[in-house]
């Protein structure tokens, strides 16, 4: 049996809100520009860049922009699956895979976020798994927070990001 406490975790998240609406916040650029990055582009196959409400597809290829951070640090990857309603699956940071599962359950909506794959460090300092599972949480949080109503938790003041480096 292959030992993949490591290598592999599982969130999970519950939302008071409708399927559709978590699904577009996780499809669409302008969905995750509203709890997850600073900008998200996609580019169809044939190198189109899509809209910001344009929902993503299978195969498309994405650079990440996160506040904080300059436009030099940037998470390239592709989308994996998407089946247009309450699955997607995308390449992430280090060669892992994360699936993103959306699923009405208990009169809620449930995300059950997994990423894979990631690949083991021997620098604590470097760990992906510790690193990656710490910002998912938060940014499942901070979700919660924007879907439900409530307030953006995400730092986007650029003299504070810099005055901590």
């Amino acid at each position: 049996m292959t030992d993949t406490r490591w290598t592999t975790f599982k969130l999970i998240a519950d939302f008071d809100t409708d399927v559709r609406s978590i699904y577009e916040a996780w499809a669409t650029p302008a969905g995750l520009e509203n709890w997850f990055l600073r900008k998200a582009v996609f580019c169809a196959i044939a190198g189109r860049e899509r809209e910001s409400h344009e929902f993503i597809k299978k195969e498309d290829t994405y650079s990440w922009y996160w506040y904080g951070y300059s436009d030099e640090t940037v998470e390239y990857g592709q989308v994996l699956e998407n089946n247009g309603a309450d699955l997607l699956k995308f390449t992430f940071t280090g060669g892992s895979i994360v699936t993103i599962d959306i699923q009405n359950k208990y009169g809620l909506t449930i995300v059950e976020l997994t990423q894979e794959n990631i690949p083991e460090e021997s620098d604590p300092a470097k760990n992906l798994y510790v690193q990656c599972q710490t910002g998912w949480t938060f940014f499942l949080t901070n979700l919660k927070s924007v879907i439900e109503g409530g307030k953006d938790l995400r730092n986007k003041r650029e003299d504070l990001f810099s005055s901590f480096k």
